[in-house]
């Protein structure tokens, strides 16, 4: 039988098992799901570690009744997990508390203090509230801070994939592609950062806490016994470093070089590039670490971005779900015809999708603007998925900025691309031609190309690409669209935060949030 790949994508939402042949074929898939988080305060998020093991164990076994013949043919394993949701574990790999996931607003107090006369000069050109901000972000300052004794007791400091792959193989290592979050990482050299780095002093998290960093591609383990005995997986396996969800999505898309950008229309709105050139994509935003030896990927991010699909369906579209129960169809795609009622440009309405404030707008709140007694609820619907295209766009243009190299192809992803509906909007919004992988799972499938490389099944990364990923539909701007999009976005929207960013002061000053 021809070899098989076995992927564990770990989502906010749900764990998935799938397995790829050797020229990209899903070959057949478990998704188990869960709740994303519980919340016992509020601005909390945490989820219990044990539920992501069991949902993988979960997916495995029922990929073993269903396909023994696919899951004998295994050659190797890759993990791709959802980014900055960290936990704690002892010398066993048994938590010591549930994961504090990357959904969470608590905010620690300040750990670093810059020495003077540097505070003053930070301070003077607006980095000291950066660096501040930053600081109250990193939860394991927070649980340094409020439970000493967990983090006393604490043998490692891990992400999800690092927490699965111990429980693979029994050894604390995990990918440099996986490093992303508030801990001290040097992104550049792809390494822990040194005692005086300055996210080592943000973030001061003991190095032998932290687990073993392994190039993606490289084999971190193999499975052992235990592992075995609860998936059914082979004892042996190797299991292979690869890298975070929206890197490997960015790799499952075909995307190897700055001509070409990969759009995420998922619970986190993003826009990223694969490059050979290290560069912030904002000031004290790092380049993340691809999972192609040697290769970065710059991003720019929208916080809970097609979550507002999500938010909208649950307050407004209530009739566009009961008919879709009705049709047996997702609620998205009756939520569809939402989009095709309303014209481009939602009849004057904008929204700008800033759910949370950022590094470069922290000041920022949401915005909808332009109502008028016309507009109805397909309006509001179609100037969200424009504000989230405006946004992106304005994303690329910060990269292209960067690398003085235009885009001139975008590939789409996420659970939002399989509307045919947002997907044209956005090509419409870019102006420029829209690709969309033949499966959804393409955090999948980047995982399967890395530990299919590293296993030597394919030579290098630009073969396992040309062989295993394929696109279904490609999306074409319509010139008309495109030109009212543009003056939308180059005379409204552009102009939009800086208009009402004081506004936006005075109610936080007023209100206390954001914080």
């Amino acid at each position: 039988m021809k070899p098989v790949i076995l992927s564990i994508d770990c989502g906010t939402q749900s764990m998935r098992a799938l397995l790829f042949s050797g020229d990209g074929t899903l070959l057949d898939s478990e998704q188990v799901e869960y709740t994303p988080y519980f919340s016992d305060n509020p601005g909390w998020a945490e989820q219990n570690p044990e539920l992501l093991w069991d949902s993988l164990v979960d997916g495995c076994q029922a990929l073993q009744k269903r396909c023994p013949d696919h899951m004998a043919a295994i050659q190797g394993v890759g993990i791709t997990t959802q980014r900055a949701t960290m936990i704690n574990v002892d010398e066993n790999g048994t938590p010591l508390r549930p994961a504090i996931t990357w959904l969470d607003q608590r905010k620690a107090a300040p750990v670093f203090t810059p020495p003077f006369p540097l505070g003053p000069i930070l301070n003077a050109i607006g980095v000291g509230s950066i660096l501040t901000k930053v600081q109250k972000e990193g939860k394991a300052n927070w649980i340094r801070q409020n439970q000493p004794d967990i983090w006393e007791n604490t043998h490692k400091y891990l992400q999800v994939s690092g927490f699965l792959n111990h429980r693979l193989t029994g050894r604390f290592a995990d990918s440099s592609a996986s490093q992303i979050g508030h801990i001290p990482f040097n992104y550049k050299k792809r390494c822990w950062a040194s005692r005086f780095e300055p996210s080592s002093l943000l973030f001061p998290i003991e190095r032998e806490k932290l687990p073993e960093i392994v190039a993606p591609g490289e084999v971190l383990g193999h499975i052992t016994r235990k592992a075995a005995m609860d998936t059914g997986l082979a004892e042996g396996l190797p299991v292979v470093a690869c890298g975070s969800d929206k890197g490997c999505e960015t790799l499952g898309m075909g995307v190897l070089d700055e001509q070409m950008a990969s759009l995420s229309f998922g619970t986190t709105a993003t826009v990223q590039l694969s490059t050979t050139r290290y560069f912030e994509p904002l000031r004290f935003m790092p380049a993340y670490p691809a999972p192609i030896p040697g290769h970065w990927n710059p991003e720019i991010e929208i916080f809970r971005g097609y979550w507002m699909i999500t938010w909208f369906k649950n307050e407004f579209s209530h009739k566009e779900v009961e008919r879709a129960e009705e049709k047996g169809i997702a609620p998205e795609a009756e939520m569809d015809r939402l989009l095709e009622n309303a014209p481009p440009g939602a009849m004057g309405l904008m929204v700008q999708p800033y759910w949370g404030p950022g590094l470069e707008h922290p000041n920022a709140k949401g915005a909808m603007i332009g109502f008028g007694d016309v507009h109805k609820k397909e309006h509001v619907y179609k100037a969200v998925i424009e504000g989230l295209g405006y946004a992106l766009l304005e994303g690329l243009e910060r990269l292209e900025k960067k690398t003085k190299i235009p885009v001139k192809r975008l590939a789409v992803s996420g659970g939002a691309s399989r509307s045919d509906q947002i997907c044209q909007i956005s090509a419409d919004i870019f102006n420029r031609p829209l690709v969309r992988g033949k499966t959804t799972e393409t955090s999948g499938l980047g995982a399967a190309i890395v530990t299919a490389v590293g296993l030597g099944l394919h030579a290098d990364f630009q073969t396992a690409i040309d062989t295993m990923v394929h696109y279904d539909t490609t999306f074409e701007p319509s010139p008309d669209r495109a030109a009212l999009y543009n003056k939308l976005y180059q005379r409204v929207y552009k102009r939009i935060y800086p208009r009402l960013d004081p506004i936006y002061k005075e109610i936080r000053d007023i209100t206390g949030y954001p914080e």
